[in-house]
């Protein structure tokens, strides 16, 4: 399998298989800390919908 190439300054090469290994390490911890803070920000406003269907007014959901 050929490598993607990689860019520093004007020099357009390919990657060696460590920094490859690294983007691909890399790329798996962003979409997980991504995929994290999704469900956090879902979990949120579902909270905030359960609040808001009890009666809640918007002032008394933010002073929560």
């Amino acid at each position: 399998m050929i490598n993607p190439q990689i860019q520093i300054g004007k020099e357009i090469r390919e990657m060696t298989k460590a920094e490859f290994d690294q983007w691909k390490k890399d790329n798996v911890e962003i979409a997980a800390r991504q995929a994290e803070a999704e469900a956090k920000e879902a979990t949120r406003s579902s909270a905030l919908a359960k609040l808001a269907a009890i009666g809640l007014t918007p002032e008394e959901i933010a002073s929560l």
